[in-house]
């Protein structure tokens, strides 16, 4: 998939995009859907969203400006089109039959609003990284506004997609802490319930302007425990589960009424290397634990097959990744040898940050793999959200590396590298002025070819001085039951409007 180049997408296109985009709305046999999700939301809020949870049941409240059908291809949602005005502005037209929960309807304002929201610094979205080049949002019109950007900003329109678009009115008037208590969107599906700790409840929107949800209700839980996700499965008291592992699957597959449901993700799991503390501020350590690491070996043995060795911190389905790039190869001979030639002391001892969301088999087969080296790693578990606060805090509380599964949701490399590595970036561990230059050269211009150059140049520097090791492309793995009728797609929406069911 490419990015689509700026243009303007006139009422006809969109709607031939939004017919392949849609399903069949009907109405399904089955009132109530239940989802088994890992962990409690951290946030419903869509612009302090940081964690998979969030997203799987905000996605559901909110319209975006912009989506991606089922083809991955970027289409309208609140917007009706768009027009590139210059390099750095371009006209968005508003529907103007898109009508919030609380019966006002959405407007030009309210885009402009959930813009200037998420990238007011003060605001501190966890997303502001990713829309900062914004620099204004204007309403021109009754039914249209310009975003304007602090120079050519390619991925814009792929950063859009996220964008999720909330009630100016509303928020205003309540608060950001009560809005996200009592959140108000235009999407398929209204906030009802939430018990913390135990589960989220929405009920559907009748008013929606595509139509009718499948389902009446949508019952989101926590349910930490994989153990427990499967057995709700083949209960029946959960109608599909995420996060099933590798060596569950087949537990799934042998079981008569459910089903496993796969799909490859623009995510990619990591290692990210502390290059400013410690002994991986040397480029010699960094390249020995990478050939340290049997990469197919974790893919075939841990991970059941789900998932394909990669070069990059990219996976095909983004604009920027680029073929032929190297790995580092298996190789425990030469990463012994360049830990000697580094004088390591091999009494130091490296922290592996890491997440309960996470395989911990894969984190005890690093740990193997890395003493087998003769480089010794404690791994410290914790849950996601204070995972995350370690993931980006300063590089002296850091720890040594961390195992992480990244992705921007946007098919871009901009969302990724750019985040991941330059030194601005709360998220990075790396600190290069190349590696600075290159990755603002590549979101500076709109001509597509200079940018694959520029992310050629960065593959390449990554490569050599490897401030992080591509393992694997993550394919997600659900558990359903053999009555749902659902697609997963690469950016792993848990869009319920995307959903139906079968039967009784």
């Amino acid at each position: 998939m490419r990015f689509v180049r700026w243009s303007e997408v006139i009422c006809a296109l969109f709607v031939v995009a939004l017919v392949s985009f849609s399903p069949t709305l009907v109405i399904a046999a089955k009132d109530k859907l239940t989802i088994n999700l890992v962990g409690e939301p951290a946030t419903v809020d869509p612009h302090k969203h940081w964690n998979h949870d969030s997203y799987a049941v905000y996605r559901n409240i909110f319209d975006n400006l912009l989506t991606r059908n089922t083809a991955g291809d970027i289409v309208p949602q609140s917007a009706r089109s768009w027009k590139k005005l210059s390099d750095s502005e371009i006209e968005f037209t508003i529907r103007d039959d898109i009508v919030f929960h609380d019966g006002t309807k959405l407007t030009p304002a309210d885009v402009a609003f959930s813009v200037k929201r998420i990238t007011d610094k003060e605001f501190k979205s966890p997303q502001l990284g990713q829309f900062n080049k914004i620099i204004d949002a204007k309403v021109t019109g009754d039914h249209t506004l310009v975003l304007t950007t602090d120079g050519p900003y390619p991925p814009l329109l792929a950063q859009l997609v996220k964008l999720s678009i909330v009630p100016e009115a509303y928020v205003t008037r309540v608060g950001d802490e009560q809005f996200n208590r009592n959140p108000i969107g235009s999407g398929p599906y209204k906030f009802s319930e939430w018990q913390r700790g135990v589960k989220i409840v929405l009920e559907a929107n009748s008013d929606y302007w595509r139509g009718t949800p499948s389902f009446a209700t949508v019952e989101f839980q926590a349910v930490k425990d994989g153990a427990t996700r499967i057995a709700n499965l083949n209960t029946g008291s959960a109608d599909t589960i995420v996060a099933v592992s590798p060596d569950q699957a087949p537990e799934i597959k042998a079981a008569n009424g459910i089903k496993v449901l796969s799909s490859p993700t623009e995510r990619v799991g990591y290692m990210m290397m502390n290059t400013q503390f410690g002994p991986l501020a040397d480029v010699r350590v960094r390249k020995a634990i990478a050939h340290g690491l049997d990469r197919q070996l974790i893919i075939d043995a841990l991970l059941g097959g789900y998932g394909d060795v990669v070069s990059q911190l990219l996976t095909p389905a983004h604009f920027g990744w680029v073929d032929g790039i190297p790995t580092l190869p298996y190789d425990p001979d030469k990463a012994r040898a360049l830990l000697k030639e580094a004088n390591y002391n091999s009494d130091d001892v490296l922290v592996l940050n890491t997440s309960t969301r996470f395989s911990q088999q894969l984190n005890q087969a690093v740990q193997q793999q890395l003493a087998e080296i003769g480089v010794t790693m404690k791994i410290e578990v914790s849950d996601h959200p204070t995972y995350l606060s370690r993931r980006t805090a300063r590089p002296e509380g850091f720890g040594g590396f961390a195992i992480g599964r990244w992705s921007c949701a946007c098919q871009d490399a901009d969302g990724v590298l750019y985040a991941m590595f330059h030194s601005s970036s709360k998220w990075s561990k790396y600190n290069n002025a190349e590696m600075d230059a290159l990755l603002e050269a590549a979101r500076s211009t709109l001509d597509e070819t200079v940018r694959m150059e520029n992310y050629k140049k960065i593959h390449e520097h990554i490569y050599q001085n490897v401030p992080s090791i591509p393992v694997y492309q993550v394919t997600s793995i659900y558990g359903a039951q053999d009555s749902l009728n659902w697609t997963p797609t690469a950016n792993e929406s848990m869009f319920v409007m995307d959903m139906s069911w079968t039967g009784d």
